[in-house]
């Protein structure tokens, strides 16, 4: 299957506006890919596969996630992180991707994780900032992009813990720990991250 005849399935799976997104993803994850040192072929192909298994039923994700069991523990948390883990063996069961970095960058970039390859924060941090998505504090994610990855991804995820945290929802430890992590391993960070929304 060559690209086009891979967007054209995975667009067909998803309304119109998600297409939209995964577009912006696409470009976003070429942009940064480009900009930090990451290879723009695996970023296009996992931005492009990043959102396949986002509309399909619950019971699905779900079948998907048991069967790729890697991560059985986010069934515990909120639907809205299964689609990642199920993508990823989507990405393999029904369309041969084979290409582990490029599985990875589908499976956390929801999530996270410690110890996340540069490919894996390109990714996660387009679907954060790509130029469909708003949400307070997403122009500062973007400006940080500019410059420094990681402060733009820690800004990404204290987003997202914040809105847990104010919805009274559980935060899943995944994205703890990559918060955790890319501060612990990058100097400067928590001055550049909390300089403002």
């Amino acid at each position: 299957m060559d690209k086009q005849q891979l967007m054209a399935s995975i667009r067909s799976g998803m309304p119109e506006r998600r297409w939209q997104h995964v577009q912006g993803v696409i470009d976003t994850s070429i942009v940064l890919a480009e900009r930090f040192g990451a290879d723009p072929v695996k970023a296009e192909l996992a931005a492009i596969l990043h959102d396949l298994a986002k509309f399909w039923p619950v019971e699905r994700m779900q079948e998907y996630v048991r069967e790729e069991g890697v991560d059985l523990a986010v069934l515990d948390y909120d639907k809205e992180l299964w689609h990642a883990p199920a993508g990823a063996w989507a990405a393999v069961k029904d369309y041969g991707i084979d290409d582990p970095e490029v599985l990875d960058a589908v499976r956390y970039h929801t999530s996270g994780r410690a110890g996340m390859t540069l490919l894996e924060r390109v990714v996660c941090l387009a679907d954060y900032m790509e130029p469909g998505r708003e949400f307070p504090g997403v122009d500062r994610i973007r400006e940080l992009a500019d410059s420094d990855l990681d402060a733009a991804l820690v800004a990404g995820f204290d987003s997202t813990i914040r809105f847990l945290l104010e919805k009274g929802k559980r935060i899943y430890p995944l994205t703890v720990a990559a918060r955790n992590d890319l501060i612990r391993t990058t100097t400067n960070i928590i001055f550049t991250a909390q300089g403002g929304n």
